[in-house]
């Protein structure tokens, strides 16, 4: 017994170890309104890490050799409009296919390169079985997501209301497509902060704290590096 708690033990160290030199990792999921993009910057500057969002576009277009307009249109806040999961569409969903695997390395890569903060594109699905990664979920009611989106659009309640749900359901159909019907928006999380319930600086206080104690929990000290440049425009 003595022989198989040593052996144990060890096994367990060895992992430590490992974690200890990989990079801790927060994915955020948001649904629509609920300001996660807005969140995630916050977080950016809180704990000096990048914030990956529409820059992961970027990096899809360069690896996939696709033109970057291309790219946006069948991401994941596009994809509704696009029709690129309807089947009568298979162009669209062939080329769909394509740049989401391209997507899908870039995030598997940069998780294994570096402290940063995710931002959608199914990163908390790509990355679930990443023992220094944190699963973040920003939501918020219904009403107050279409308050948010409204008062910055300046739209009426009824279409702002449209607007959340129509952004929603393709945010939505995106995780149901990628992950085969594995995983959905509120799946695997670590942590889910009410936006509307904590404010703004309390989801990310939050979801900060969760951060720091895995990185004592891993042997790390904090690292300041200098973040990404911030994208603007995204209602979260």
């Amino acid at each position: 017994m003595g022989f198989l708690k040593d052996m144990h033990e060890r096994r367990i160290a060895a992992a430590q170890e490992v974690r200890a030199g990989q990079p801790v990792v927060i994915t955020i999921a948001r649904d629509y309104g609920a300001e996660g993009h807005e969140i995630g910057k916050m977080l950016s500057m809180e704990l000096g890490i990048p914030l990956y969002d529409n820059e992961l576009l970027v990096r899809s277009a360069a690896r996939s050799g696709e033109a970057l307009d291309k790219v946006a249109a069948y991401d994941e806040r596009m994809a509704a409009e696009f029709m690129a999961f309807l089947p009568d569409r298979a162009d669209s969903r062939t080329i769909s296919d394509r740049l989401f695997k391209s997507m899908a390395q870039v995030i598997v890569d940069l998780a294994a390169t570096r402290s940063c903060i995710i931002e959608g594109r199914l990163s908390d699905y790509l990355l679930r079985n990443n023992p220094n990664h944190i699963a973040v979920l920003v939501t918020a009611p219904f009403d107050a997501r279409v308050e948010i989106v409204r008062a910055k659009r300046g739209l009426d309640k009824r279409a702002g209301a449209k607007l959340v749900r129509e952004m929603q359901h393709a945010r939505e159909a995106f995780y149901k497509r990628y992950s085969a019907g594995k995983w959905k928006m509120t799946d695997g999380k670590d942590i889910v902060v009410n936006r509307a319930k904590l404010g703004r600086q309390g989801c990310v206080d939050a979801i900060a704290a969760a951060y720091r104690f895995k990185l004592a929990e891993v042997g790390q000290d904090p690292v300041s590096v200098v973040a990404g440049e911030f994208e603007t425009g995204d209602l979260g």
